[in-house]
């Protein structure tokens, strides 16, 4: 069984169909790439799985569960399903420690004590052991991204979700991100990505999905789909990212 699965998952805003029809499997400890033009539903597929936009049909399941069925508190889910966004969304007015710790003693009514210990090791695992005490303006945009990726881990996540969070970074900022998440991937983190970054999928995934016009066109390991696509419109959508 995988660990999440999607099956014909549609999102409409009005007359527009956003995601038509979608299925994708993600087995545990997998790390799925979705890929596409903007525009393609990647971003608003993800907020489905995350129950942030409710769907209008099909079903989302975690460990054999539908999460999508309505009445299901979305938070129960959100604590077992983090996410990572492209704009930071850090509280300004509190530390990177602070902002890291909110959210579990919100949601799971901890105490501060009892969770800094390990939240205090997530930020020294991701080199920013001196930087708890620095507030978000005080942070380069890498370390910020970093910073919101230690936010939904503090949750202890079965699952993560990142929506390009590269994109707003400076290029040289990239690396230390996708760094980031190739630890993830080394520790059988489960993860799923919408990402502009065609090098990194290549490298670091699983699975690569690519998504035109809210569907799945094509999937495969990354060398199959990247050096042999069999549809036309992923040869065309591959030629002008790879430029």
């Amino acid at each position: 069984m995988a660990k999440l699965a999607l099956r014909s998952v549609v999102k409409r805003f009005g007359e527009n169909t956003v995601c038509d029809g979608i299925n994708l499997d993600v087995e545990q400890g997998q790390m799925v790439c979705l890929i596409g033009a903007s525009g393609a539903g990647k971003s608003t597929l993800l907020r489905c799985i995350n129950l942030l936009e409710p769907i209008e049909d099909g079903e989302i399941f975690l460990d054999g569960e539908d999460i999508a069925v309505p009445g299901l508190d979305p938070q129960v889910v959100r604590s077992r399903i983090g996410m990572v966004f492209q704009s930071y969304n850090l509280f300004p007015h509190m530390t990177a420690l602070e902002n890291a710790m909110l959210a579990p003693r919100r949601v799971h009514g901890q105490y501060r004590a009892d969770i800094r210990p390990d939240v205090e090791a997530l930020f020294e695992k991701f080199g920013l052991a001196d930087r708890m005490e620095n507030y978000p303006d005080q942070l380069s945009g890498g370390q910020q991204q970093r910073v919101a990726i230690v936010r939904a881990l503090a949750m202890q996540p079965e699952v993560m979700l990142f929506d390009e969070i590269t994109s707003a970074l400076d290029p040289q900022l990239v690396g230390e991100v996708l760094d980031v998440l190739l630890m993830l991937k080394a520790q059988g983190m489960t993860m799923v990505l919408a990402t502009h970054e065609m090098g990194f999928a290549r490298q670091a995934a699983d699975k690569v999905c690519f998504l035109k016009d809210g569907k799945v066109i094509e999937e495969g390991p990354p060398n199959v789909l990247f050096d042999s696509p069999q549809r036309d419109e992923t040869k065309a959508f591959l030629s002008r990212a790879l430029k």
